[in-house]
C-alpha cells in the first residue's frame, strides 16, 4: 500500500509540531521545513504528495517557493495565509496554489481540505465511455491524463485537469458556477468564485495560447462556463 506523504512548511515550530501530530494521527507520513530553501530541497528530493506552505516564511517566501515549484512539479499546494483578505488568496492561486486556508484554522477544515486536494489528484477515478476527445489539434485523454495541443503536452495541475474535464465532457452546455466549484473544489466551495475565476484564467492561458485555434473557454454571463469547440475545415 502506497503512502501519502504531506510536506508541511513552517517557521513557527509549534504549527509544525501540531501539524506533524495532526496529520499522522491520519495516517500520513509528515515531512518538515522551517524555511523556503529548505522546502524546495525537500520536495526535490522526496517528491512528497502534497505541500502545505506558509506564505510567509524567512529567506524565500512561499509566494515564490509555490512559483518555482511550479516551474518543474504538479505536486498539489495548500497555501497557508496569516492574512484573510481576497488579495492574498488570489496571488497565492495565481501562483499555482490548489487551495489556500487562512491562519488560525480548525484542524477539521484542514483535513478536509487535504482530502478533497488529494481526491483531485487521484487517477481512480472513473473513466468516460468514450476514453479521449478532440477538438481540433486539442486531445484530452481521459485513461492518462494527459492533454495535448498539435502533439505537445499540456501540464496541467490536478486541479486544472479536473476542472478542464468537467468543461470537456459536457462540450457547448453552460456549466454553472455552483456547480463547478461543488464538482471541483467540494461542496463547502460553492460561494467562492475566485478560484473558478483564477484556474479559468490558467486554462485559457495553457489551451488557448495562440488564440486560433478552435478551442475556447466561453464566460456564460450569470451562468458559468462552456467549453466552446469549433472544428477548423
Amino acid at each position: 500500500m502506497a503512502h501519502t506523504y504531506i510536506l508541511v512548511v513552517d517557521d513557527d515550530a509549534k504549527i509544525v509540531n501540531f501539524l506533524r501530530v495532526s496529520l499522522s494521527r491520519e495516517g500520513w507520513h509528515v515531512l518538515t521545513a522551517s524555511d523556503g530553501t529548505e522546502a524546495l530541497q525537500i520536495a526535490e528530493k522526496e517528491s512528497p504528495d502534497l505541500v502545505l506552505l506558509a506564505m510567509m516564511l524567512p529567506d524565500v517566501d512561499g509566494f515564490e517557493v509555490c512559483r518555482q515549484l511550479r516551474q518543474w512539479s504538479q505536486v498539489p499546494i495548500i497555501g497557508l495565509s496569516t492574512r484573510g483578505d481576497t488579495a492574498d488568496k488570489v496571488k497565492c492561486l495565481n501562483l499555482g496554489a490548489d487551495d489556500c486556508i487562512t491562519k488560525p484554522f480548525g484542524i477539521d477544515e484542514l483535513i478536509a481540505r487535504i482530502r478533497a486536494v488529494l481526491r483531485r489528484n487521484s487517477i481512480g477515478d472513473s473513466t468516460p465511455a468514450g476514453s479521449r476527445f478532440r477538438c481540433g489539434k486539442l486531445k484530452v485523454d481521459f485513461i492518462t491524463r494527459k492533454v495535448t495541443d498539435n502533439g505537445r503536452e499540456i501540464r496541467l495541475t490536478p486541479t486544472e485537469y479536473e476542472l478542464l474535464r468537467e468543461l470537456v465532457l459536457s462540450v457547448e452546455r453552460p456549466l454553472g458556477y455552483r456547480y463547478l466549484l461543488g464538482k471541483i473544489w467540494g461542496p463547502e466551495y460553492k460561494t467562492e468564485r475566485e478560484y473558478l475565476h483564477v484556474y479559468i484564467g490558467h486554462l485559457r492561458a495553457k489551451i488557448e495560447c495562440d488564440h486560433k485555434g478552435p478551442a475556447s473557454i466561453v464566460c456564460v454571463p450569470g451562468v458559468g462556463y462552456r467549453f466552446q469547440c469549433q472544428e477548423t475545415p
